[in-house]
């Protein structure tokens, strides 16, 4: 369950994604699968192939893109993983 944003935040990410930009949005979460998260960075765009290239320069596989809804494929990013990927992009502000 996603929670923390609003809508605008939502709907700005889901634009990028639609437009082919690297997008990213960080929300608060829970999932009981990882209980020991309680935030995730969602990093999307609609051009599979560039999404694939952007996340092979950290080291995150194809098959880890969720493709749940074909129009949005993202990565899941958390915890020290997510926070380096997001310091390097020059995206501190989202580590929360």
């Amino acid at each position: 369950m996603a929670f923390g944003i609003n809508r605008a935040e939502l709907i700005r990410w889901k634009e990028g994604v639609a437009r082919g930009e690297i997008s990213f949005l960080t929300h608060y979460w829970v999932d009981e699968r990882f209980p020991e998260y309680n935030t995730v960075t969602k990093v999307g765009c609609k051009d599979l192939a560039k999404l694939i290239a952007w996340g092979e320069k950290y080291g995150l596989q194809p098959e880890w893109i969720d493709k749940r809804k074909a129009d949005m494929p993202h990565f899941d990013l958390l915890g020290t993983r997510r926070d380096e990927i997001l310091r390097k992009e020059g995206l501190t502000h989202l580590i929360w």
